[in-house]
């Protein structure tokens, strides 16, 4: 008879009355085997299907690891080690933790439970931009345990008006490492784990599966709705948020049975109808209430307390200082929560709200670089129209001298104030509107269009590197 010492995580986890197990066998894998027989529920952990040893643990006597299919010495002890995460004890509050919440503690309906409740919480805030800011500020402040970002972008000083878990130091930075630097220093008690990555409807199962509770943070329906497909296949609670200019929306979604993103909006709006930030502009404060009535949701939902805001959408006007609410419930009928649609595959919906994502380009003939526009414009031809299908609002930040503006959605309405036989270098901030624009210009037989490659990004990355962007 064999002993065999389990970490004492995976004692916990296990709900083992003992550390030390025997087993019978002549070989570690006999070992195992045996004592998974004996004990069932140690066998997920410790055997794959096919009765292979799991390879995150390993196996140690007298002090030298032994492989699988090596023979063991007879009555002989057996140490399971696995890596060191650098994680925290989640079971209690130390006397440092009991200080730092006492606010909370002390609320009726909260004490050390529902802190603790808080502590062993794992929440995944997709985006650390303007929303993810500051929700993930408030939670990390709050004594979340675990904090999974995700972002795939670097840091800008365009960034810093409204994304406020960013500064001046982290600029050129991936905003996941910047927003954790940050979040370390307001709390050195909680894990934080940073996915930089795009979330998408190939990663999107794998990023949501190990956390609690999702919050949304982005910016486009294209990702929300597949973190919401996400989330829902999963069962999943997600905490929504959406900002616009003076403007925002708030929900708690696919949480106790409630509806979910798609019974409230079943198909984005098309792409012109819905500008993100850059083309639209917000005003800075807006994220960060929106954002705090997210963490608020997160904070009510993990600890049970309160009435989220299940089947209800909180509008917000900033200008008019006004909430307004909207009731709605589950449709039965719905893509994302009807028992049939829980079957399908995720996919990412046909139209996106984000208009600088990439869209319907046109073949390498009808692009430009800004180098090569650059030497255009320098011959200064009066049969050379620089087009920019920008709002007149983005003019305000960068444009390009002589350029006419008209935006994308009066350009089909001004055609015939443009002359066919001019050539048009349409532009636009990062190029998918004016992709569409030529499209127009085209099929009105405006043979001699063309786009400027990465729009005014493109220009200033090339061209001008001081010029002011957003």
């Amino acid at each position: 008879m064999k002993t065999l010492q389990i970490p004492d995580v995976l004692v916990r986890v296990a709900k083992l009355e003992s550390a030390q197990l025997e087993g019978e066998g002549t070989t570690l894998q006999e070992v195992v085997e045996d004592v998974c027989l004996r004990h069932p529920v140690l066998s997920a952990h410790l055997l794959y299907d096919n009765n292979d040893l799991k390879e995150h643990f390993l196996y140690i006597c007298s002090g030298e690891l032994f492989a699988p299919d090596e023979p063991l010495p007879s009555d002989s002890r057996i140490q399971m080690m696995m890596a060191t995460s650098g994680g925290i004890d989640m079971d209690t509050l130390s006397n440092d933790e009991v200080r730092r919440y006492v606010r909370h503690i002390t609320l009726p309906g909260v004490g050390r439970s529902g802190q603790l409740n808080l502590k062993k919480a794992r929440v995944l805030i997709i985006g650390t931009g303007g929303l993810g800011s500051p929700i993930s500020l408030y939670l990390a402040a709050a004594g979340v345990g675990t904090l999974g970002l995700v972002d795939f972008d670097t840091v800008e000083s365009s960034n810093l008006q409204r994304q406020i878990v960013h500064g001046n130091s982290t600029i050129g930075m991936l905003k996941v490492n910047s927003a954790k630097q940050r979040l370390t220093d307001l709390n050195p008690h909680i894990e934080i784990n940073t996915h930089n990555a795009a979330i998408t409807a190939d990663n999107a199962l794998t990023l949501i599966y190990d956390y609690d509770l999702v919050i949304d943070g982005t910016d486009n329906f294209a990702t929300r709705y597949v973190v919401n497909d996400a989330c829902v296949r999963l069962e999943k609670p997600l905490i929504f948020g959406a900002i616009y200019r003076f403007e925002g929306q708030m929900s708690v979604l696919n949480h106790n049975g409630g509806p979910c993103y798609r019974c409230l909006f079943p198909k984005a709006p098309p792409a012109e109808l819905s500008p993100n930030c850059s083309s639209g502009g917000v005003i800075g404060v807006l994220p960060g209430v929106v954002g705090m009535i997210q963490a608020t949701e997160a904070i009510k939902v993990i600890m049970g307390i309160g009435q989220p805001l299940v089947g209800r959408l909180l509008c917000f006007d900033a200008l008019a200082m006004t909430f307004n609410e909207v009731n709605f419930k589950r449709r039965e009928n719905c893509a994302s929560c009807s028992a049939q649609a829980r079957q399908a595959p995720l996919q990412a919906p046909a139209a996106q709200a984000c208009v600088d994502q990439p869209g319907a380009g046109l073949s390498s003939d009808f692009y430009i670089h800004a180098k090569e526009l650059q030497q255009v414009l320098d011959q200064a031809s009066a049969s050379h129209v620089l087009l920019d299908v920008r709002d007149a609002n983005e003019l305000e930040v960068c444009k390009l001298p002589g350029a006419l503006n008209i935006p994308l959605n009066h350009l089909q309405d001004r055609l015939s104030t443009l002359d066919k036989d001019d050539t048009h270098y349409v532009i636009c901030y990062a190029g998918t509107r004016a992709e569409r624009a030529a499209h127009t210009l085209l099929s009105a037989g405006f043979t001699n269009t063309f786009v400027l490659q990465g729009g005014m990004k493109g220009w200033a990355r090339e061209v001008e590197p001081d010029m002011p962007l957003y």
